[in-house]
């Protein structure tokens, strides 16, 4: 079998396995706060969660788009099947390791930076566009500070309009109406983390000269909306202990909160065409939620943890993919 068709196989394989463990990593934010307050029993939560995320998915590529050209030129970078190949590996790595010690951390932030490392590795610092580089680190760095005011906006409107509800009828009415905002986020988080992989497969067929346009194919978009849903329907409870449980005690109506929150900073981002951490989006939401309702609520322990996961996260993928690169370049001539 001729050696690029090889390649582009395994990198196809590989992107469609950093979207399905994606699926189970990230998504598990999007359901924690409905399954925490019982709004949905977990199977019924995991199974929504993979519905919408795959109508999301399949609904936009504009995140796939800024993510094919935005960082480096797959078709000018050299051996750039190579570069693609070792950032999917490095971000998998990342991913799996966070996973395992059940830390929200960032798939966005572990695949831009594995990107980054490779290109650099490949053909040093000026083969990173560095404009379309900095608005997609600073659209990551000022999501989850957007996404707390948000919280904190959002859940000081509703207990002023619901101050003289009843609380055990308000925790009600919320729980029903959380199905929905849980629904959406699900489907939110289809419209940005889904694109990742699709970019991704899409840079690979650029640099292999199997298409010209940044367009992404549909059997691409397909191929991964499924890998997301599959990863879904697999669930993520490590993450989803942390987040629903271990941020703050979430109630039906700081869980509506924090969904309507990260729905419209993720849902935004997506219109603009800008990767965003689901992760950070929806952890700083929840966090900004549990400030606006008892700032002593919050365990802060645990947000200090998430915090340095997603700092330290950037410069080791860097350097991950980078060596993972250096190997690979030994190994495919």
């Amino acid at each position: 079998m001729d050696q690029t068709l090889l390649l582009m196989i395994f990198i196809v394989a590989a992107a469609l396995i950093f979207d399905l463990i994606n699926g189970f990593h990230d998504t598990a934010n999007a359901i924690a706060t409905s399954v925490s307050t019982r709004a949905l029993k977990p199977r019924q939560a995991i199974l929504m969660a993979a519905c919408m995320n795959f109508l999301g998915a399949v609904s936009f590529t504009g995140v796939a788009k800024t993510i094919t050209k935005g960082i480096v030129d797959p078709i000018a970078l050299p051996k750039g099947e190579v570069v693609i190949l070792a950032a999917l590996i490095s971000s998998i790595i990342w991913n799996l390791v966070t996973w395992y010690v059940g830390i929200p951390s960032s798939s966005s932030h572990a695949l831009i930076g594995s990107i980054a490392g490779a290109a650099i590795a490949s053909a040093g610092v000026n083969a990173i566009h560095y404009a379309g580089f900095i608005k997609i680190i600073v659209g990551l760095v000022l999501s989850p500070v957007i996404a707390f005011v948000t919280g904190f906006i959002v859940y000081t409107i509703i207990k002023t309009l619901f101050k003289n509800l009843n609380l055990s009828k308000a925790n009600n009415r919320f729980r029903l109406f959380q199905i929905l905002t849980a629904a959406l986020q699900s489907f939110t988080h289809g419209t940005n983390d889904a694109q990742k992989a699709m970019g991704i497969i899409t840079m690979a067929l650029m640099a292999n000269g199997y298409q010209q346009g940044s367009e992404v194919q549909h059997w691409v978009q397909f191929a991964c909306a499924t890998a997301m849903a599959i990863g879904t329907s697999i669930g993520g409870w490590r993450i989803i202990k942390t987040v629903g449980g271990k941020i703050m005690k979430i109630k039906p109506v700081s869980g509506v909160a924090a969904d309507i929150s990260s729905v419209i900073v993720i849902f935004t981002a997506t219109l603009f065409h800008l990767p965003v951490s689901t992760t950070h989006v929806i952890s700083s939401a929840i966090m900004g939620v549990g400030t606006s309702h008892r700032k002593r609520g919050v365990k802060w322990d645990t947000g200090q943890r998430m915090i340095i996961t997603w700092i330290i996260t950037l410069p080791i993928s860097v350097m991950l993919s980078a060596l993972i690169f250096t190997l690979l370049n030994i190994v495919i001539p």
